[in-house]
Order: C-alpha cells, then sequence, then structure tokens
C-alpha cells in the first residue's frame, strides 16, 4: 500500500468584521484562502505573503506573519486520496484584496458559507468560529 500524496500549501487568513477572505479560481467550483505551495527555499510564511500579492494584490509582511492553525484534509480536485496540508497565518496587510491572477471571485465569508469552501478551508472556518473570530 503506497502512502497517500499530500500537497504542502501555505495560505493567508484574513479577518474583517466577523467573516474571513476567501477566494476562488477559475478552475475550481470551491473557495480557499489566498495561497499556496512555496517555492524552493521559500519558507511557509513567504510563500503565504506572496501568494497574497499574487492572488489578491495586497501586501502581506512574511515577518509579521503569526501561525494560526495547520489543517490536514482531502485535498480538493485532486486524485482520490491526496491530502492537503494547509499552513495558515495571520497578519496585518496594505491594500485592498481585489481578484488577481488566477482568481476570479473573492468573498468574505462566516460560517453559513461552509458548502462552498474545499475541505481544508470548511475545517478552518470551523476553527475561526471557535475562536470567536467569525460568525
Amino acid at each position: 500500500m503506497t502512502a497517500p500524496v499530500v500537497v504542502v500549501a501555505a495560505a493567508w487568513v484574513c479577518v474583517r468584521d466577523r467573516r474571513v477572505l476567501t477566494v476562488r479560481a477559475g478552475d475550481s467550483d470551491a473557495f480557499y484562502l489566498p495561497g499556496g505551495k512555496p517555492e524552493p527555499g521559500e519558507s511557509d510564511a513567504e510563500a503565504a505573503a506572496r501568494e497574497a500579492v499574487e492572488e489578491v494584490g495586497v501586501h502581506v509582511d512574511p515577518a509579521g506573519l503569526s501561525h494560526f492553525s495547520t489543517i490536514d484534509a482531502p485535498a480538493h480536485n485532486r486524485p482520490p486520496g491526496t491530502r492537503v496540508r494547509l499552513v495558515c497565518f495571520t497578519g496585518t496587510f496594505a491594500g485592498v484584496p481585489a481578484p488577481a491572477s488566477e482568481i476570479v471571485e473573492i468573498g468574505w465569508f462566516t460560517s453559513a458559507d461552509r458548502p462552498r469552501c474545499a475541505p481544508a478551508i470548511q475545517l478552518l472556518l470551523d476553527e475561526l468560529v471557535g475562536a470567536s473570530l467569525i460568525d
């Protein structure tokens, strides 16, 4: 039996007015956090900050990011058995989030939007509710 494939990704968690920023790429039916896979030599925090710029056009200082949670979940839009390990960071930003790059839609979600999210983001929403950060 082969070990499951694990995709490691880093993401930025932005909470405003008890809602969390989510994004949807044009090739996906589910919402995610701004984020992606680290490039060679890049830390998880650096990847989260780079992806925030690429996907929603805001500047996030990787040195100012704080680890919020690491989530293990089934990977959305990947072969069966593929898992994602999503390393989530919080931190301040400069700019106004707007769709960029492959992102076609952004949303400010509460727990009511859970069914519209990828499995890892559903778990993150649960954690944000548990921490009294979103409704």
